[in-house]
Parts: C-alpha cells; sequence; structure tokens
C-alpha cells in the first residue's frame, strides 16, 4: 500500500517550455552536420583482427560458425536473394559444388522468377565445367520464363562456344516460336551467317519479315540478298514489300531504298518510274526525303526536262495537299491550273479543270461566286487560245451560263464573254442571241451597253434604237442612257426626235443625275442655235433649282450669244439672282454669285456699275459657335466665318455696331500713340 502510494506520489517532469520561438541567427542544415561528422571520423571502427587457420579442426570451426551466420540471416528474411548468393558463392569459393548447388535450389524454391539468380546458377556451373549441368539449368530457365531474352542469349552463346551448333540451332528455334523482338531475329541470321548458312539466314528473313512487317525488316532483307549477290531476289523482295503495304500503307523510306537499290544497278529507267509512282500516292509533308533524293538523282542522272519535271511534281503535289485539305479554296486551284498548263498536255489540264468546277459555292450569294466564275472563264480562253478547240469552249460556255443562278444574280462579264467568242467565230446570230437572252433573263447596263456597242459598230441603227428602248424601260433614271440615245439620233440627223428623247428624259420623276442631263440638252440647243429653246430651258431649270452655278451659266450664256443687248440682258440675269438668292442660306453660293458679277463688270461694265457691285459685297467677320458632341454633351467652341450682306435690312444693325467698334478701336490705336511719344521725346533729350 505504502508502495503505491509512493509510485503515486512521483511527479511526472515537466516538459521545459520554449520561451523563446524565433528562429536562431545561425541555422544548421542536416547536411552539414553529416559533413562534420565525417570530417571528425566519429564512427571510424578499427578493422576486425585477421585469423589464421592452421589446422583441419580450426577450419571445420570456422565454416560451421560462417555457415551459421548465413543461415541465421536466410532465417530471418528468406526473400533477400543476396544472402543466397553470398552463401552459395561462399560454397563455391570452398569448392564445395554439390552444397552450392543445394542452396541455389532452395533459393529458387523461394523466388523461381529472380533473373539473376538463374543467371548466377548457371555461371557457376559453367565454371566448374559443368556443362550437363549448366544445360539443365538453362533449360529450366527458358522453360520458366521463357520471356527473359538474358537466359536464351546465353544459352546460344554457351553451345556456340562448345562447338555444339546443332543445338545452339534446335536452341534458335526454339526461341523463335516465342516471336521475340528483332534483334532475337537477328542474332539468329547472325550465327547462320557466321556458319555461311545463307539458304537457312534466308529462310530466317522470310518468317522474320512476317513477325515483324515493319518497312525496315523488308528493307533489311532485300539488303541482304543484294550483299550476297542475289541482285534478282533482292529485286523480288522490294516488289513484295511494295505488294505487302500497297497504297493505303505507303512509306517513303522503302521507294528510297528501292529506288537507290535499282540505281545502283545502273537501270535508271526503273528509278524514274519507282520515284514517280511513289510520288504520285504519297501525300506531300509524308515525301521530303523522297523528293530530295529524286531530285538528286536527276541532276545526277537526268537532263534539264528531268529536273524541271521534278519541281513541277513537287509542286503539283504541293498544290493537290491544298485543294484536297479545302476544295473551295479557288486560289489554290489557280495556282495548281496555271502549273498545270505550262508544263501537262491537254486531256490532264482538263481533266484538273473539270475537278474544279466541280466545287461549285454551297451558298447562292454573288460574293461566294466571285471568284469561282473566273475558273469558267479560264477555262473556255485555255480552250479557245491554247486548246484551239472552238467547240468545246462553246459547250463551256453554255455550260457555265447554265448553271449561273440568274434568277438571284448573274455574271455579266461571262454572257459579254461568250458573245465576243460567237463574233471571233464570226457566229452574228450566236453573239446576238446569247446577249438578247442575257437582256431577257437577267437585264444589267453593262449588258445593254455591249449589246447597243455592238449594234453601233455594225451600224445597224433602228437595232440600236430598239435596243435603247428596252434599257430605258429597264432603267428610266439612268441619265447617261438618255443622252447617249439622243446623241444617237443627234448624229443620224433626227434633231426633232433627239429634242423629243431629251424632253422625255427631264420630265421623269427620277434621274441619278438630272445636273448632267439637263447640261447636255442645254449644250444641244446650243449647238443648234436655237437660242430662244436655250432661253426656255434655263428658265425651266431655274424653277427647279436656284443653284448659283445655273444663274451664273444663264448669264454666261446671254453673254456669250452676241447678239444686240447681250450685256444687259445678263446684268438683268445677275440682278435677278442676287434678288433671288437673298433669302439663300449658302452665303458662299450668294458671294460665288457675286464674284462672277464683278469680274464680268470689271471688264464689260463703267466705273459706276463696277462701285455698284462692289457696294453689294459682303463683310467677312469671325464668329464663334458652340460644337455638341454626337452623344449630345457639350464639346466646347469653334471659330467660323460668317459673311454680313449690306443689303439685307435685318443685318444693317450689325453693320452699324460692326462700324462703331472698327471706329472704337482706331481711336484707341490713336491715342495710344500720343501717349508713347512724349516719352520718347525725353528718353532723346536725356540721351
Amino acid at each position: 500500500m505504502a508502495a503505491s502510494t509512493a509510485a503515486g506520489k512521483q511527479r511526472i517532469p515537466k516538459v521545459a517550455k520554449v520561451k523563446n520561438k524565433a528562429p536562431a541567427e545561425v541555422q544548421i542544415t542536416a547536411e552539414q552536420l553529416l559533413r562534420e561528422a565525417k570530417e571528425r571520423e566519429l564512427e571510424l571502427l578499427p578493422p576486425p583482427p585477421q585469423q589464421k587457420i592452421t589446422d583441419e579442426e580450426e577450419l571445420n570451426d570456422y565454416k560451421l560458425r560462417k555457415r551459421k551466420t548465413f543461415e541465421d540471416n536466410i532465417r530471418k528474411n528468406r526473400t533477400v536473394i543476396s544472402n543466397w548468393i553470398k552463401y552459395a558463392q561462399w560454397e563455391e569459393s570452398l569448392k564445395e559444388i554439390q552444397r552450392a548447388r543445394s542452396i541455389y535450389e532452395r533459393a529458387l524454391d523461394v523466388d523461381y522468377r529472380n533473373i539473376t539468380l538463374w543467371l548466377k546458377y548457371a555461371e557457376m556451373e559453367m565454371k566448374n565445367r559443368q556443362v550437363n549441368h549448366a544445360r539443365n539449368i538453362w533449360d529450366r530457365a527458358i522453360t520458366t520464363l521463357p520471356r527473359v531474352n538474358q537466359f536464351w542469349y546465353k544459352y546460344t552463346y554457351m553451345e556456340e562456344m562448345l562447338g555444339n551448333i546443332a543445338g545452339a540451332r534446335q536452341v534458335f528455334e526454339r526461341w523463335m516460336e516465342w516471336q521475340p523482338e528483332e534483334q532475337a531475329w537477328h542474332s539468329y541470321i547472325n550465327f547462320e551467317l557466321r556458319y555461311k548458312e545463307v539458304d537457312r539466314a534466308r529462310t530466317i528473313y522470310e518468317r522474320f519479315v512476317l513477325v515483324h512487317p515493319d518497312v525496315k525488316n523488308w528493307i533489311k532483307y532485300a539488303r541482304f540478298e543484294e550483299k550476297h549477290a542475289y541482285f534478282a531476289h533482292a529485286r523480288k523482295v522490294y516488289e513484295r514489300a511494295v505488294e505487302f503495304f500497297g497504297d493505303e500503307h505507303m512509306d517513303e523510306h522503302l521507294y528510297v531504298a528501292f529506288a537507290k537499290f535499282e540505281e545502283n544497278q545502273k537501270e535508271f529507267e526503273r528509278v524514274r518510274v519507282i520515284y514517280k509512282y511513289a510520288l504520285d500516292r504519297i501525300s506531300k509533308q509524308d515525301a521530303q526525303e523522297l523528293f530530295k533524293n529524286y531530285t538528286i538523282f536527276e541532276k545526277k542522272f537526268g537532263d534539264r526536262r528531268g529536273i524541271e519535271d521534278i519541281i513541277v511534281s513537287k509542286r503539283r503535289f504541293q498544290y493537290e495537299e491544298e485543294v484536297k485539305a479545302n476544295p473551295h479554296n479557288y486560289d489554290a486551284w489557280f495556282d495548281y491550273l496555271r502549273l498545270v498548263e505550262s508544263d501537262a498536255e491537254a486531256e490532264a489540264v482538263r481533266e484538273v479543270y473539270e475537278r474544279a468546277i466541280a466545287n461549285v459555292p454551297p451558298i447562292q450569294e454573288k460574293r461566294h461566286w466571285k471568284r469561282y466564275i473566273y475558273l469558267w472563264i479560264n477555262y473556255a480562253l485555255y480552250e479557245e487560245l491554247e486548246a484551239k478547240d472552238p467547240e468545246r469552249t462553246r459547250q463551256v460556255y453554255q455550260a457555265s451560263l447554265e448553271l449561273i443562278p440568274h434568277k438571284k444574280f448573274t455574271f455579266a462579264k461571262m454572257w459579254i464573254l461568250y458573245a465576243q467568242f460567237e463574233i471571233r467565230q464570226k457566229n452574228l446570230s450566236l453573239a446576238r442571241r446569247a446577249l438578247g437572252t442575257s437582256i431577257g433573263k437577267c437585264p444589267k447596263n453593262k449588258l445593254f451597253k455591249v449589246y447597243i456597242e455592238l449594234e453601233l459598230q455594225l451600224r445597224e441603227f433602228d437595232r440600236c434604237r430598239k435596243l435603247y428602248e428596252k434599257f430605258l424601260e429597264f432603267g428610266p433614271e439612268n441619265c447617261t442612257s438618255w443622252i447617249k440615245f439622243a446623241e444617237l439620233e443627234t448624229i443620224l440627223g433626227d434633231i426633232d426626235r433627239a429634242r423629243a428623247i431629251y424632253e422625255l428624259a427631264i420630265s421623269q420623276p427620277r434621274l441619278d443625275m438630272p445636273e448632267v442631263l439637263w447640261k447636255s440638252y442645254i449644250d444641244f440647243e446650243i449647238e443648234q442655235e436655237e437660242t430662244e429653246r436655250t432661253r426656255n430651258l434655263y428658265r425651266r431649270l431655274l424653277q427647279r433649282t436656284q443653284h448659283v452655278k445655273v444663274w451664273i451659266s444663264f448669264a454666261q450664256f446671254e453673254l456669250s450669244s452676241g447678239k444686240e443687248g447681250s450685256l444687259a440682258k445678263c446684268r438683268q440675269i445677275y440682278e435677278e439672282a442676287n434678288k433671288s438668292m437673298r433669302n439663300c442660306e449658302e452665303k458662299e453660293e450668294r458671294l460665288m454669285l457675286l464674284e462672277s458679277w464683278r469680274s464680268f463688270e470689271e471688264e464689260f461694265g463703267t466705273a459706276s456699275d463696277k462701285e455698284r457691285v462692289d457696294k453689294l459685297m459682303p463683310e467677312k467677320v469671325k464668329k464663334r459657335r458652340k460644337v455638341q458632341a454626337d452623344d449630345g454633351s457639350d464639346a466646347g467652341w469653334e471659330e467660323y466665318f460668317d459673311y454680313i450682306f449690306p443689303e439685307d435690312a435685318a443685318n444693317q444693325p450689325n453693320l452699324k455696331l460692326l462700324a462703331m467698334a472698327k471706329l472704337w478701336k482706331k481711336q484707341q490705336q490713336e491715342k495710344e500713340d500720343t501717349e508713347h511719344s512724349p516719352d520718347e521725346d525725353v528718353d532723346e533729350s536725356e540721351s
């Protein structure tokens, strides 16, 4: 009871609390501690004392102790194979072969998958010239672990070293049944070649290329035949390889090797055929080495034509890849066709053109067809100019015109090119039919213009009139068409008809360039010297527009008429124009009119007339106005010039105010001058 009480009273020592938990200034790493320990050699142990065995009893005692140590180590951990191997090697060193075998056998019972164990066991038997025991071990090893190549290599090497060639061959055959990796087959082949067994080696190669059907193995087989001067066999191997891989699994290295073989045999035509066959079937990115070797071959043995063929072939390959990747890449087709046209036969060119035009744009929108349509144009031009085949050219044009969806959009250039082609073929009726069809199906300004120009060149004026009528029915707002029609009638001398056309034109409710039409009508009447009609035209035009250029042109017309009173009429028009433009918001136009009037008076008027116009000239003043941004916010102020005309009664106060401001500024300037001059006099007197 007292003892238990005393034990209970024993206090557990307190753990010292670390007050300062900040890191020490000098940090010591584990590496540093180990380095210091090594430098001081703290763990240096003295070597064990040497023992000398003098009699058999001591030896047996030593053996017993060592065996006990080894057995204890094995008992502690049976799976550590190094202990077994050390034990067996120790027994072997004492020439206790039987004991060593027993240890190895016990170890194999523990771990028969350990490769090192088998190797050490077999090496021990071979060292001690126990050949049958070694064979037995190798047989057990390759039976137990047939995928460990090292056993097979060691076994075959041992048999070969013993001169047992048949036994080594038998081991190799057993090995080959497991279809091992490539190096094993090469070892077998090299073994047979060491004993000049070429036929046996060939048989092995035949099996090898079927087990490992890689291109490099076929090439090695062919080179083996070539090396032993069996050239026909080598060629047959290459041909079988090409057939074996077919078009789906083509490899450039096979064809390069085949071509080099034929090159060594001086079969240059065969080489060329091989290269071309391969280049036609292998994609460009996989045929870089092939192109390179073909180029080198042609440079060595070919002519200039052959080298050019290579370059063309390479580029053709490149374009083929591009159009395969994107059949609607029309720029790639153009480049490809340009290349083919420069080199290939007509049939080959046609084939490429047919492939290109087969890629119709998927969407019926004109912007997608703009590049595509040039394929048809180039095709037609090639057939006409290069192939000299008018019938095929006609078929190309007709096929393209049938393909275009004319209800949605058309290409005027196709119709025009077709018509021009028929004219070159002297088929005027077909050309007219083509243009007439185009106008009926899909009328366009360009088509009308070309058709009219054609008929004009043929001097078919009645046809021209009909075409112009159709043209103006299609586009009555086109001023150029009206003008050209009227000019045609003028050339033909039918003035009344031309005037009627002009009258019809200016009466149209909507025109694209009315000012050009009116000017043309006025010029027409001036040419006909119809002064009164021209004057009436100007008056009619001024009823529609009060543009300053019309007034100036009217005044200059009156001046240039050369009749009596022309100056007075001209001045009257200027006055009328000035009066009409007083309410005009565009002050620059009014200023332009006054400047034109002033230049007229300077040339033809008197001093009083000139002075009168000068009084009408406006005053140019600088003003400021607020500027607003796009979003409506205030963007500051900007300066601009404004014109104040004396005639405007509303602007009179402004003019009066402006005159008073100028007078005040002048007085201020004079005052400053008078104040400044006495000071200068004083300075001069002092000096």
